[in-house]
């Protein structure tokens, strides 16, 4: 990770303001009083064990769930108050690249990529077919706009789904688990598309992974799960320096050695 893509946050206002947040489904607690920024630019991966609950806290940045107590603010304004309106606003500023790809099998690839345009926008076919030819040249798929997705491997499907995520030029790209299932030589594919994403298109960027090599070349920070609480958070190289027992145990445990 070179360290000078880390955004100076110092005299940055968050995106993305989380404050006291707890949740709890009945009777079970997944995550007490959690405050966390988010910059704009930035690229931040959440990770922690299985069941600590990563993906039910980013799904609470765009109200996917909503919290048991606290708040999610977005430019300072508290997204669990807004109406309709304003809610489905401020979920078109995210894009989702889901751990399945959550793709439709029985279309073409360029058809699952224009889905959204076709639902959230007036474009004219020319416009939809522009704008999905050029998401499809920014992850290197444009010879397989007419192929079946079912015919694709894992990693074209991977690309195929941050072509469907980007389609609406969102602000902020959330990643469930983006080298899951993949060959190393992939992963890395992978995770350099995410750089490339983040930079030329000024992204910012929320990553939820198992994968330490993954989060180290491509995080500017980094949020650890724990014990029902947001244990851990720092730089990379903050956690690659960092003598925080929990926080060392699950990095070492994914076979990545820190020095």
């Amino acid at each position: 990770m070179d360290s000078s893509r880390t955004p100076d946050t110092t005299s940055q206002e968050p995106l993305i303001t989380v404050r006291d947040l707890s949740k709890s489904f009945g009777p079970n607690l997944v995550w007490k009083d959690v405050n966390l920024d988010v910059y704009k630019g930035e690229t931040l991966a959440v990770i922690g064990r299985s069941g600590c609950g990563k993906s039910v806290l980013v799904k609470h940045f765009n109200a996917l769930h909503k919290p048991t107590t606290g708040d999610v603010l977005m430019d300072g304004v508290n997204i669990f108050d807004l109406d309709y309106v304003g809610l489905r606003q401020i979920r078109q500023r995210f894009g989702i690249l889901f751990q399945g790809g959550a793709l439709f099998d029985s279309i073409s690839t360029f058809e699952n990529i224009a889905f959204p345009l076709r639902v959230f926008t007036s474009d004219t076919e020319t416009e939809i077919r522009d704008r999905v030819m050029q998401a499809l040249e920014r992850v290197s798929l444009a010879h397989a706009a007419d192929r079946s997705t079912a015919e694709l491997s894992g990693g074209m499907r991977k690309r195929v789904g941050l072509a469907r995520a980007i389609i609406l030029n969102p602000e902020v790209l959330m990643y469930d688990e983006p080298t899951s299932g993949l060959d190393p030589q992939t992963s890395d594919e992978i995770n350099d598309l995410i750089l490339s994403l983040s930079e030329t298109l000024h992204i910012t960027s929320i990553v939820i992974s198992h994968d330490m090599h993954s989060v180290l070349k491509i995080s500017d920070r980094v949020a650890f799960l724990h014990d029902q609480a947001l244990h851990w958070l720092g730089t990379v190289e903050q956690l690659k320096q960092s003598q925080d027992g929990p926080l060392r145990s699950f990095v070492r445990a994914s076979e990545y050695a820190l020095t």
